[in-house]
Parts: C-alpha cells; structure tokens; sequence
C-alpha cells in the first residue's frame, strides 16, 4: 500500500502550555491565567491555549491515516524543545517530510519511522511524534489489523491480554474531579500537581501532606470497599527546593506524606530537578537510598531530565526510579517510545506510557496501542484534565482493539 499524499491541518490541543518557569518563579495567578509575564522564550503568556498540527496520509485506496504533532503542557523546560507553534512548521512538512513520504510503501512502519527520526536536529519532537503517528495508523490500516498488532509483530512484543491500568489526573484545585475519579475506578490517581513552593506546598510542606490525607479520607468514605487505588503526586521539583537537596531531611518529610495517603501506595514524581541528567540520577538514586534506609515503600516517578530514548535508558541502568514515565511527545517518533518502554521491560525497571494533557484524541488512542504492545505498567489518561474525556477515549479503544485480538484468536 502507498502512500498518495499528505496533508496538513491545524488544530487544538487537548489542554494548554504553560511557561513552568514563571510558574516556579511564582507567577501571580488570577483566575485560569496568570497577570504576571511569561519568562520563557516563545510563550507570549505564562498559559495559552496548544497548538496541533494534523498530519493526514492518504493511502491509494483512499483510505486516510491520522497523526497529530503536539507538544507537551511544560513545554521549553529541562531540556525539552521549545514551545510548538503549528504554522512554523508546516512549510517543512508540506514540503521536505511530504517529498519524502509521498510514493513510499506504507506496509511496514519501522523502516519509514527511522527515516524520519534521520530528521531529528531539524524537525521538531512535535514533528516527530505527528508524522509517526500517522504512519503507524497507515500501517495498521494497510494491513488490515490494529495498530498493537503492527507494534507487536515489528518490535518482537507480546500484547496485554487485559487493559493497562489507567493514571488519572486532573488540576489540582478542582477537588470534584478527584470524586469522579474514585466512582470511576480509576486505578492510580488524581496526579495532583503541585509546581510551586510557596503556594502549592507551604512553606513547610503541610498544603501536600494535607491533600494526600484529603485523598485518602475520601477513597475510604466514598469508594467501594474493594476499590484500592495508588495515590500518585506530581511535584515538578517543589520538595528538592524546599529542602535545599538534602536527602535526609526530604525522606522524612516524604515519608511523612506517605503516611497521609495511606493505607494507600504513594507514587511521586519529580520531587527534585537538578540541573542535568546526571544531576537528576543522582540525587533521584540518593533519595531513594535515603527512603530505603527508612524502610519506605514510596516509588519515586521519574519525568523531567528523562525525555529522550537515550535518557530513559540513562535512567533504567542507573535503577535510578520506580518508575520512568515515557512522555511520548517528548521523546519525538513514536517508535522511540515504543524502544524505551520495551528498554524499561527487559531492564526490569518500572515504566508507564505517559503523554500529556496536552494530547488529542488521535494520539491517545494510539498511544493506548503502543502501551498494550509493551505491557506498560500503566497508561497516563489523555488527553485534557477533565477526567471522563481521556478514559473514555482509552478504556473504549483498549476494549475494542483486545475484542478485536481475541476474536481472530
């Protein structure tokens, strides 16, 4: 099956960017924006709406495969590409990226991913992810199967034979979703984010404690009794800062909050951000020695400094989290996220396909392919914060794409 022509369109985003910088630096928020200016280049506020870029392969018999080029919402930070603007970029791929596509054979994935992964200094990871997206739909679609199973047969997987737990996530100060979450079953949850010290943490740390307990308290008046979900807190460096980095005095406060979210597991990402990938390695392995020490069950979720496929892997050897999230948009082609999260398997180091809220729907569904591919050991729900939207987009496109796997045995 060829590929006839390709297509662009400009879109929305599931969410919006947001200049985590002036957010850290303590931007003044008044309502949903913020009054104060961003210090990012590239952002002309501190939030603004994401941009999309879609990519529409048509294939010979007509058929049309879809990817969308997304940037994450922290976008320009910890060594991410800069803020993505749709029609920077649509010269180059209506021009040098549909020379190259258009002719080709679409029915294997792999071989044309690479290709354009070949591209990497001067195609955004926005790019990146967009164009491989489209071609692995096209694939799929050549091949009459789900794109799982193209991922399967090209990367030598095995596909889950059940869906992968969900992360549920949702803006912090909207306290109604969290209750959404828990009628909903959602498996690991809220991703309460908490980015700034002095606002989101206090300046003892007593506003996280607080929420973690809040959460729990609510999971065991308001959910089923047999409903055991993980709490998981996102905190984009806030401890590492109030703590100034030393290991000792943030295990204590960390095992503080565990001790509110129980008796639920606590997962918490990002409590520190060094200035480099090494930097974050090590202090990542020292907290996690600090907590070992303590006899802590607390698994650490690493994000920033771990964007590409080499970092993740950086990570996996250096047994240096619980968990690595694969941020797709970050590590550019979809088939860097579907290398790493295989990485992560063999290297036996937790792993969960992450994303953005950032996201639309076209790339959620087909990042729920790449994580049934890969048995990740969860899924982050997208795309948007506002819960029912992402898990209806996942759990349906899991549930269909394992009917359909089981019905042709």
């Amino acid at each position: 099956m060829k590929i006839a022509d390709l297509l662009c369109a400009p879109g929305r985003s599931g969410y919006f960017n947001k200049d985590l910088a002036a957010v850290r630096g303590g931007a003044r928020q008044e309502g949903f924006g913020y009054i104060d200016p961003p210090v990012t280049p590239g952002f002309s506020q501190v939030i603004q709406p994401g941009e999309a870029l879609s990519i529409m392969l048509v294939l010979e018999d007509g058929q049309v495969a879809y990817g969308d080029c997304i940037d994450v919402i922290f976008t320009g930070a910890a060594g991410r590409d800069p803020l993505f603007k749709a029609e920077e970029h649509r010269g180059v791929v209506e021009g040098v990226v549909r020379d190259l596509l258009v002719g080709r054979d679409c029915g294997m994935f792999r071989p044309l991913a690479d290709e354009i992964e070949l591209f990497k200094p001067s195609l955004h990871t926005a790019l990146r992810y967009g164009i491989s997206q489209a071609l692995l739909h096209a694939t799929a679609l050549a091949g009459r199967r789900t794109a799982a199973e193209i991922v399967a047969a090209e990367y030598d997987s095995q596909i889950a034979t059940a869906p992968i737990p969900i992360l549920g996530m949702c803006p912090t100060p909207q306290t109604f979703m969290v209750e959404k979450m828990i009628m909903k079953r959602v498996d690991i949850m809220p991703h309460g984010s908490f980015a700034n010290v002095e606002t989101d943490l206090g300046p003892d740390g007593h506003k996280l404690i607080d929420y973690a307990a809040w959460v729990s308290q609510l999971v065991q008046r308001t959910g089923a009794p047999d409903y055991k979900p993980a709490i998981h807190l996102d905190v984009y460096g806030t401890i590492g800062e109030l703590f100034g980095f030393d290991m000792a005095r943030m295990a204590d406060y960390v095992g503080k909050v565990a001790v509110a979210a129980a008796p639920y597991d606590l997962y918490l990402e990002t409590p520190m951000i060094a200035d480099s990938r090494k930097g974050q390695i090590e202090a990542f392995r020292d907290l996690r020695a600090a907590l070992g020490e303590q006899g802590s069950a607390v698994k650490l979720v690493a994000d920033e400094w771990c964007n590409t496929l080499d970092d993740i892997r950086a990570f996996a050897d250096a047994r240096a989290a619980d968990y690595l999230q694969v941020k797709a948009p970050d590590l550019g082609g979809i088939g860097n996220s579907i290398e790493a999260l295989l990485y992560c398997r063999r290297a036996g180091a937790g792993v969960y396909m992450g994303g953005s809220a950032n996201e639309t729907d076209q790339s959620a569904r087909l990042s729920a392919h790449v994580a049934l591919a890969c048995q990740a050991d969860f899924l982050m729900n997208k795309p948007g914060q506002g819960v029912d939207e992402g898990l209806v987009v996942l759990t349906n496109e899991m549930a269909r794409t394992l009917a359909l796997i089981a019905a042709r045995g």
